[in-house]
């Protein structure tokens, strides 16, 4: 492989490097083993958001609910959790209600060819309302009940010294790197961002492989829910409040074209990492938190910038 291959391909990789490296000149402490699992942390339900997030903008789609997604599903697993509902079932039941959310969206898409942000527009205020309603506006507790100390072992617990939800993270990368890049589905997902109309030609059910995508953004949606809600020990209403966004510009950051069919999972979760070391770099800075929005802002369109250049001159 050439040398600007490589460099073409992992912009954002040398991008984080370079990041990393200057935001340790400026404080010492940044590099600190507590710091990297803090970032790593922090980092973890956003990347897991993001990674359902990938599936979906690469074929060609976007989703725009799964904050509000993961409100609601923090909502109901954190009442299952308080009515000393068993583990396994409360877990089981909150993915599959982030699911159903997704999947509706992806129906609504598919069936009545509606676009997908207008659909998942209408799904993120519905869903977020619904939450509302569902919590009366106040935070739900996950009780006192041995289950509860268990769940939080989710969001709170550690595992040879390494955050649990970190460790969620590396399994949930793990098992979407394999769907995308080693099963059929995850052609399928690459097709039809790259063309959906030869891939429907080509016998490819394309209507099946978005509700399915859009199933998996919000399974995954719920999931980090799940993660929220344990390590705070209840659900919060507004809970996932631009988290859409954040993982929007995780996966743009990481190289996916938001026309589809191009992007690496991998890309994702530096993406994710670029974004949580930022966010921390300014917290160990003082920066204000206004002025980390525009900071924020300010590397995503450099990001977009730099790979649109990239693009016009291949």
């Amino acid at each position: 492989m050439k040398l600007n291959d490589f460099i073409s391909e992992n912009k954002s990789l040398i991008g984080l490097i370079i990041l990393m490296a200057a935001v340790s000149f400026a404080n010492a402490n940044f590099l600190g083993i507590d710091n990297m699992l803090n970032i790593l942390r922090q980092t973890s339900i956003n990347a897991v958001i993001a990674m359902g997030m990938t599936f979906v903008i690469l074929t060609a789609g976007i989703d725009l609910a799964v904050g509000s997604i993961l409100a609601f599903a923090g909502a109901i697993c954190a009442s299952l959790i308080g009515m000393d509902t068993p583990l396994i079932i409360a877990l089981v039941a909150t993915i599959m209600v982030g699911a159903g959310l997704g999947a509706t969206s992806g129906v609504i898409i598919s069936y009545f060819n509606v676009q997908p942000f207008i659909a998942t527009l209408v799904g993120m205020t519905m869903i977020r309302g619904a939450t509302l309603v569902y919590t009366q506006g106040r935070p739900i507790s996950t009780g006192y009940f041995d289950v509860a100390e268990s769940f939080y072992q989710f969001g709170g617990g550690y595992m040879f010294g390494i955050p649990n939800p970190v460790i969620l993270m590396v399994v949930i990368f793990a098992l979407c790197w394999f769907v995308l890049s080693q099963t059929r589905f995850g052609r399928y997902v690459y097709a039809i961002g790259g063309n959906e109309n030869v891939a429907r030609l080509s016998g490819i059910n394309v209507k099946k492989v978005k509700i399915l995508v859009y199933a998996l953004s919000g399974a995954l949606a719920a999931l980090a829910g799940i993660i929220l809600t344990a390590r705070l020990e209840s659900a919060q209403p507004t809970a996932g409040l631009g988290y859409e966004l954040d993982a929007i510009a995780a996966v743009v950051l990481g190289g996916t074209s938001l026309a589809g069919g191009k992007g690496r999972i991998f890309g994702t979760i530096i993406g994710a990492l670029i974004i949580g070391v930022l966010n921390n770099a300014l917290n160990i800075m003082d920066v204000s938190s206004y002025y980390q929005m525009i900071a924020k802002g300010a590397v995503i369109l450099l990001a977009v910038v730099v790979d649109s250049r990239g693009k016009s001159n291949a």
